[in-house]
């Protein structure tokens, strides 16, 4: 732990039931930590006992072992991340505390939508891939395809990750050429569940080809296949000698996530990964021990963390007291006296740090915030079942918020209910059944509601807000914004807390033009207010209060109360009242509000709703009903193609037809299909469903059903 430069910090990503937590197994059972006969089927870094009931990973888990490379004993620190579209932000959060991630493909379904995603995770964090190949025995023994045929279609495989990794590197000045190749060392092959593997150092240290491979394979020797070339050691030297240790992968990366001063002495230690330094520690994941209470998982940027250290969090006030340090080895925690720079530590004490924190010993400029590409799109009410469990189940969704950043929490004040928002049906069922069988709270779940926005769909013309007291006067207009503006913003390249400049020039490269940049005043979710004014006198001590009623006016849009997206407020013109007294909160915020829907509605407002990717593996003679499936749920096919002895259908669809798309694609395919859906972001709903679904969601919130008179245009 002392010698970073024998240090790895690894993540294995992959798409869902690629195999990483099986290949997990293998790597644990090299280094002498479970036995290697239940490897691979053990899934000891599935915890918890819903991972193990559903087979998959849910929880982000780390581990930390020890591998000898070249006569030096190597640490090497692997989170296992989950594969499912649904808990995306574990994925995310694990690339900021690693510097190389191991991306795991299936060699026979080869690089799919998922694959994608967490690559982009990767390198937008700056971590360096490699890649492995697993499920090559199906290659072999399922689809008995020769040397030739099998080396094509692994090839094809290097390709089309070479092909996402170039086409995400591009515009990235700091990555020399990130791609993986065979001769190169950063390919491997294998099979996880049968614990062989090979690439091309290895292949020149045992001497065992593809040849050799196939003949033992065909003749079910695999256990002497397994003797003759361990998965676990093609991997581990992978490991240490193509990912980067501390020392090489902290400058780079500190540029990329931290903000700060590069020329101060803080920079300094994290550059040069310095163990006498400031405590530095970036926390990604917290977790919650029945004994010690809540654990802090997170990478030690500089300095050495000790047990009684008083530590700052970012965006909170005081110190908290480190009570103890430790590691973690898959479900347990090994404490240990000191955690030196460079290294995965799990803390217990840091009471107010959330996942994404900045934790050090000195008051400093926090990480770049953790954006997660997703945002919620489907809603559950909770309520307990017995009203004595309240207090308890508000506390413990506070908690579901604190450990996953990707859930959002709101408490409707108007009906008492408590609306928990997450990435789609299996992330909220997953936390429901947590709290029953964690909490022991008894709960009754609602239906899924679906998320939606409001957009505006044209410019408007200058609208006015009156106050009540007819005294101020605000004249606002509202246009619609480019969508590239509005992923600029919502992936976070362009926001308030960066110095002008910089937010100036992103926005101007997603299109924005030169005057509109310099003027802006506020960003508001992936709403921008600039202010054209021209010297108003008691502006600046209104602004304030002008924002409030913009932010309440957005929240909730005009049709359904939804929230507004990709909206440019323009304020061209105020009148205030001399005397402060007549131009305060009661006089300025239903003002702002009434002149921003007004507007909204002059721009033809319309609902948006979320729309979803869906892919479909299927054989294929029953693609047609697997098709039907996507036509008859709104949704539109956009392409159908052969893949080895299946058919893909690619297509889209409203996530609000998507929900019990399970249990029909099932029993329409007799259960042969698998599926595999992504949310793809909202489009504008079709006008002649626009005013029943308005009406449906304004019943639900109980609101009064008239929309606004000048609301004709459906």
């Amino acid at each position: 732990m002392d010698n970073p430069e024998h240090i790895r910090n690894i993540a294995i990503a992959a798409h869902v039931d690629h195999g990483k937590t099986t290949l997990t197994d293998n790597l644990l059972a090299g280094a002498g930590m479970i036995s290697d006969e239940t490897a691979g089927e053990q899934l000891a870094m599935d915890t918890e006992e819903d991972e193990q009931e559903r087979g998959i990973t849910i929880d982000a888990a780390n581990v930390s072992m020890t591998h000898e490379y070249e006569d030096e004993n190597h640490l090497i620190n692997l989170i296992d991340t989950p594969g499912h579209v649904d808990f995306g932000g574990d994925v995310t959060r694990a690339m900021r505390a690693v510097d190389g991630a191991l991306v795991v493909v299936d060699a026979v379904e080869g690089a799919m939508p998922q694959t994608e995603t967490v690559l982009r995770q990767a390198l937008r964090e700056g971590v360096k891939p490699t890649l492995f190949i697993n499920k090559v025995d199906r290659l072999i023994s399922e689809l008995q395809e020769g040397p030739e045929e099998m080396q094509r279609r692994l090839l094809n495989v290097i390709d089309d990750v070479n092909e996402l990794i170039r086409g995400m590197t591009e515009e990235m000045d700091d990555i020399e050429d990130w791609t993986v190749s065979v001769e190169g060392g950063t390919v491997g092959f294998g099979s996880a569940l049968y614990k062989w593997g090979v690439s091309m150092p290895s292949m020149q240290r045992t001497g065992m080809d593809f040849g050799d491979i196939m003949e033992l394979e065909r003749a079910d020797k695999r256990q002497e296949l397994h003797e003759r070339t361990p998965l676990s050691d093609v991997v581990l030297d992978m490991v240490c000698e193509h990912f980067p240790n501390p020392i090489d992968a902290q400058p780079m990366r500190i540029p990329r996530i931290w903000r700060g001063d590069a020329d101060s002495e803080l920079a300094d230690t994290m550059r040069l990964v310095d163990e006498d330094g400031e405590v530095v520690l970036m926390v990604t994941d917290i977790g919650v021990d029945p004994h010690a209470g809540e654990i802090a998982a997170g990478r030690v940027f500089s300095g050495t963390l000790e047990k009684g250290q008083d530590l700052y969090v970012s965006g909170t006030v005081g110190t908290n007291r480190v009570q103890s340090v430790g590691i973690y080895m898959g479900g347990e925690r090994e404490e240990v006296d000191r955690v030196p720079a460079g290294n995965i530590a799990a803390v217990t004490g840091l009471k107010d740090a959330i996942a994404g924190s900045t934790v050090s010993s000195v008051e400093m400029t926090p990480f770049e915030s953790i954006e997660h590409i997703s945002e919620p799109v489907i809603t559950k009410s909770v309520e307990a079942q017995n009203m004595d469990d309240l207090p308890k189940l508000i506390e413990t969704l506070q908690q579901v918020a604190k450990e996953d950043p990707t859930i959002q929490i709101e408490i409707n004040e108007d009906t008492g209910e408590h609306l928990i928002s997450g990435q789609g049906e299996l992330h909220l069922e997953v936390i429901g059944q947590r709290i029953e069988r964690n909490q022991g709270i008894p709960i009754n779940t609602g239906e899924p509601i679906v998320v939606y926005r409001e957009a505006p769909q044209q410019a408007s013309r200058e609208v006015e807000g009156i106050s009540p007291n007819r005294h101020n006067r605000f004249y606002i207009s509202i246009e619609p914004m480019d969508d590239e503006i509005v992923d600029t913003i919502k992936k976070g390249e362009a926001s308030m807390d960066m110095p002008e400049l910089e937010r100036r020039e992103a926005l101007q490269e997603a299109g924005m033009d030169k005057d509109t940049s310099q003027d802006i005043e506020h960003i508001h979710g992936t709403n921008v207010l600039v202010d054209q004014t021209k010297g108003i006198q008691h502006l600046n001590e209104t602004m304030e209060l002008l924002i409030e009623g913009l932010e309440d006016a957005l929240d909730d849009g005009p049709l359904a109360a939804e929230p507004v997206q990709g909206a440019l407020l323009r304020l061209h013109d105020a009148r205030l009242h001399e005397d402060a007294i007549h131009r305060g909160p009661a006089q300025v915020i239903p003002a702002m509000r009434e002149a921003v829907h007004n507007a909204l509605i002059d721009a033809e407002i319309r609902l948006l709703e979320p729309i979803q990717d869906v892919r479909i593996d299927v054989p294929n003679d029953h693609m047609g009903p697997a098709s039907g499936e996507i036509q008859g749920r709104r949704g539109r096919v956009d392409d159908m193609y052969q893949e080895g002895d299946l058919m893909v259908v690619e297509g889209i669809a409203p996530v609000d037809e998507m929900i019990g798309f399970s249990s029909d694609i099932r029993s329409a395919t007799e259960g042969r299909a698998s599926w595999n859906t992504e949310n793809a972001g909202f489009q504008v709903m079709a006008d002649n469903l626009q005013p029943d679904k308005i009406s449906e969601i304004r019943e639900r919130k109980g609101m009064k059903q008239e929309l606004h008179p000048a609301i004709d245009y459906f």
